[in-house]
């Protein structure tokens, strides 16, 4: 376990994101680590000041942050453009916070919106010749997927992740294409 802490303060929002992901990058990119849990701060003024506190897990990966903004001629129109910016990231994952924020500036009374998410991604499904061992299976479903046109394998590749030598792989693509001949 351990924690990350990422912050930045602007006068302009856009810097401040900027800046955030920036950071954020430096301090994710190397782990990638799970999120336990998050603290997200928002705050606006003279200054926008962002920041997250995040306790991590390096043992697992998948952990993200999400973060965004928006304009708008009133709060509700900012929130909205800023929910479907994040909401696309959100179809598959994990939320372990967020918090959403609003600012109008004084002068120009520009209004915006910031969100923020904390995640860690759901692992993948296996698909359904993932269960199967059977080399033939799998290596017939991949060729019918590229119109059983061989050169577009990696035959060596193919060998070493299967344990097999090319021989056995050429072997196996040759009983394939016949099957489908036999079958036509």
């Amino acid at each position: 376990m351990k924690l990350l802490h990422v912050s930045c303060e602007s006068a302009s929002v856009e810097d401040c994101i900027n800046d955030f992901k920036r950071k954020l990058k430096e301090v994710l990119s190397p782990s990638s680590c799970y999120i336990k849990s998050a603290e997200l701060n928002l705050t606006f003024g003279a200054f926008m000041h962002l920041s997250a506190v995040l306790l991590t897990d390096a043992s697992k990966p998948g952990g993200n942050v999400i973060v965004e903004y928006s304009t708008g001629r009133n709060r509700e129109v900012a929130i909205r453009n800023v929910l479907e910016k994040i909401n696309p990231y959100l179809s598959s994952v994990d939320v372990v916070a967020f918090r959403i924020g609003t600012y109008t500036t004084p002068v120009t009374r520009r209004t915006y919106a910031v969100g923020i998410v904390a995640y860690n991604s759901t692992p993948r499904k296996a698909g359904p010749f993932a269960e199967k061992p059977d080399r033939r299976t799998l290596l017939a479903h991949v060729l019918s997927l590229f119109d059983y046109n061989p050169k577009v394998l990696n035959i060596s590749e193919l060998a070493r992740v299967f344990g097999v030598s090319r021989d056995t792989i050429y072997y196996d693509i040759q009983r394939i294409l016949e099957e489908r001949e036999k079958k036509e």
